[in-house]
């Protein structure tokens, strides 16, 4: 008995020894920049809890985790929770030292990474963060072909735990390409797969100087592999891999050798086109028109790609906005023929509940709103709002114009728009000095505005004394008179022009007189327009002129009447006014003087120029002009009515008005009757010089032409040609145009220039 009562009593004494302790106090040691609060906050346990081994884990994860401390350490004695810290210290600085701007790094890459890592002046150091670091700058440099590159740490640590930190670039030289092989390659030949890549076995050394194609990149280099994929699925081989893993490295000459392995399968056709889903009894046949894929062709993934955007757009173009269009391929077993099914939810015909305009700081909202072909409350269509774009973007008003279409979630068949425009600058007001190649020293006071006061309409008003032309004129032009979008404009002039100081004949010709013209639109991208241009002229001919035939011309003072009337065809579908990639602009212009008159002929130029897209950021552009003008009813045509030739805006690299035939022996040029200019034009942004600005192209040309006397006199022999590079700017002040050119095909004689600059330029 007494046995069993004392072995309870041990029971009982041990089980109260066993018991869990309350947390009756919190103790931190070793903060000195974290405040106590901070770190109670990401406690897991707080005073009252009771105490355990699992809560001591707890805390020192849940701690580790905030990244705040390099050691953690947690006791409890006498119900007393002891926390005590080494905390991470503070970066004070971190700067990358001797790096070769943009080899790998640039100052903006730097912040970027910084700001990824958290390794930004004043935030606590986290070494794991600062060892991935340095392990991705490793792997950026071997990526890129430095594979000998070394970063040496320097670190300062304070008494007041901030740290310095430094890591100093040794990059050594870049290893270049040596060989790049392709094997395993039937249907495309290794030169059709090596040029998919920006990079390669080096150019003739003098061009590889400037492309360096032989420079590693294991950007281009993948970006060349998914090219490879690409183009051989475009070809129906579905089942096309590609081993890119052989790369050597030889230390030895800094070389680097490639071997690209391909498996290329088997070449697919299609079977058949499946149609599913709702096609709004539109019939198959009328659907399937818009793939231009038939039964046993070869499965190309592309041509599939735009049949279905085709079959959506014509969805879309009839009111059906968020149609669905989507498309599967399936493979038959054991064939080569691939089944593809296209399903069809055309989902609800669209209308425009709002339409909102932004951006538009200076322009009024109705300048953009009459370029819309769709209004409030009309039934959507992409057709109708690409082409509206277009318009707005050819205005000229605008650098940028975005669109965007939101669905109202409480009414699915009504959507808005929302456009969005970034304004330019669409004139300017000149008082000042200024000289130019083509009229010398000029004093000028004006105002030149395509877009005044935000109204879209015309003031062109300008007083302007230099060495060749003295001249005070106003024009103006409202394009949109009435809601047909007649236009009307009038405007008068003053002009005396010294065509000896621009190198022409040596004649002064004074001028006044007004205009008064009015437009009709023909289309929504074109238009026809006349004007009436009534004038005094006086011709006073110098002492170089007195033995030639245009002295006869001369009335010396005594004023001649001309009216003439102008009609002008324009016709523009161009996809932007700045840098157009596709469209056309024609303008085709015919002028005569009327009858009862004393100067009796007539003029005609054409004008053509088109934009294609050859490459993603290429443009092709082909112009040519040709003018022809004549006298008639006995008349001839006036001498300082014939065309001039040279200089930027005509066949770059030869001087202002210098071609054509020449008054002998003043070697001054006469001008002629018929002009004829060609010009040929690639474009391109300047990413590839790692200039990425969509404000800039660079543009290689090739100009050519002839100007005659006579038309009858038109003769292939006196064409002319150069070539040449021009960089157009659009800056804050207008478009720049810089043009260097070198003429190949001249007569002795030609004046050249090789430099021209112009405001105003576009491509």
């Amino acid at each position: 008995m007494f046995l069993r009562k004392f072995l309870i009593l041990i029971f009982f004494v041990l089980l109260n020894s066993v018991k869990a302790e309350t947390i009756k106090q919190i103790d931190l040691l070793g903060l000195e920049s974290i405040s106590r609060g901070t770190v109670l906050s990401y406690l897991p346990v707080e005073v009252g809890d009771e105490y355990s081994d699992a809560i001591k884990k707890r805390t020192i994860e849940s701690l580790s985790k905030t990244n705040f401390f390099s050691s953690i350490s947690v006791d409890y004695e006498r119900q007393i929770l002891v926390i005590s810290f080494k905390e991470n210290p503070t970066i004070k600085y971190f700067d990358f030292i001797d790096f070769k701007e943009d080899d790998v790094l640039s100052e903006k890459i730097i912040d970027e990474i910084k700001s990824n890592y958290e390794l930004i002046n004043g935030r606590i150091f986290v070494k794991s963060n600062f060892d991935k670091l340095l392990n991705d700058l490793n792997n950026l440099y071997s990526s890129n072909g430095f594979y000998n590159a070394k970063i040496t740490i320097k670190t300062d640590l304070d008494e007041k735990n901030r740290i310095g930190l430094e890591l100093i670039f040794d990059e050594g030289e870049k290893a270049l390409i040596k060989s790049m092989k392709v094997q395993g390659n039937k249907f495309f030949s290794s030169d059709e797969i090596l040029d998919l890549f920006d990079m390669g076995e080096p150019d003739f050394f003098i061009v590889n100087y400037f492309t360096e194609k032989d420079s590693f990149s294991k950007t281009k280099f993948e970006s060349g592999i998914e090219s490879i994929k690409s183009k051989y699925l475009s070809e129906g081989f579905l089942d096309i891999t590609v081993d890119s893993s052989n790369i050597s490295y030889s230390k030895i000459d800094n070389n680097i050798s490639i071997v690209l392995t391909i498996n290329e399968g088997m070449q697919y056709k299609v079977d058949q086109i499946n149609l599913t889903g709702n096609n709004l009894n539109i019939s198959n046949h009328r659907i399937r028109s818009f793939i231009q894929v038939e039964d046993g062709d070869i499965f190309r993934q592309k041509d599939i790609v735009e049949g279905v955007g085709e079959i959506k757009n014509f969805f879309e173009d009839n009111g059906y906005a968020f149609a669905s269009v989507v498309s599967s391929a399936s493979l038959l077993d054991n064939t080569q023929n691939v089944v593809v099914n296209i399903s069809i939810d055309p989902d609800l015909k669209v209308y425009i509940d709002r339409i909102e305009i932004s951006g538009n700081h200076t322009t009024q909202d109705d300048v953009i709103r009459r370029q819309l072909l769709l209004n409030e409350g009309s039934l959507y269509s992409k057709k109708e709002l690409d082409e509206s774009i277009k318009k707005i973007k050819r205005l000229g008003y605008f650098t940028d114009v975005n669109y965007e279409i939101k669905r109202h979630s409480n009414n699915l068949d009504k959507s808005d728009l929302f456009i969005r425009v970034t304004e330019t600058k669409t004139g300017e007001i000149t008082v000042g000095l200024s000289q130019s190649n083509a009229t010398g020293a000029s004093v000028t006071a004006g105002i030149r505005q395509n877009n005044i006061l935000g109204t879209g309409n015309t003031l062109n008003a300008q007083i302007s004394n230099s060495d060749a032309v003295k001249e005070y004129s106003f024009y103006f032009k409202d394009p949109y008179i009435n809601n047909f979008g007649h236009s009307l404009s009038y405007g008068y002039f003053n002009k005396s022009l010294d065509a000896g100081s621009i190198d022409a004949s040596d004649y002064i010709l004074d001028e006044n007189g007004f205009n008064f013209g009015y437009g009709i639109p023909t289309s929504d991208s074109s238009d026809i327009f006349s004007e009436l241009r009534i004038s005094n002229i006086s011709v006073t001919c110098g002492a170089d002129l007195k033995d030639t035939y245009e002295i006869s011309q001369c009335n010396n003072n005594k004023k001649v009447t001309e009216a003439m009337l102008s009609i002008v065809y324009d016709s523009n579908t161009l996809n932007d006014f700045f840098f157009p990639t596709d469209g056309n602009r024609d303008i085709h212009s015919f002028e005569f003087t009327l009858p009862g008159v004393d100067n009796k002929y007539l003029r005609f130029s054409s004008v053509h120029k088109n934009y294609s897209q050859i490459f993603e950021d290429k443009t092709l552009k082909f112009s040519s002009r040709i003018k022809l003008a004549t006298g008639y009813g006995g008349s001839d045509l006036p001498f300082y009515k014939r065309y001039f030739e040279g200089g930027s805006s005509s066949i770059r690299g030869f001087d202002f008005n210098s071609l054509g035939p020449k008054y002998q022996p003043l070697n001054k040029p006469k001008g002629g009757e018929l002009s004829f200019i060609s010009s040929l034009g690639v474009a391109s942004n300047l990413k590839f010089v790692g200039i990425d600005n969509p404000n800039m192209r660079i543009i290689g040309f090739v100009d050519a032409g002839t100007i005659s006397e006579k038309i009858s006199n038109f003769t292939l022999s006196d064409f002319r040609a150069s070539a040449g590079i021009q960089l157009s700017w659009l800056t804050p002040i207008g478009p720049i145009g810089l043009h260097i050119a070198q003429p190949f095909v001249k007569k002795r004689g030609d004046a050249t220039e090789t430099l021209s600059f112009d405001l105003g330029a576009t491509f």
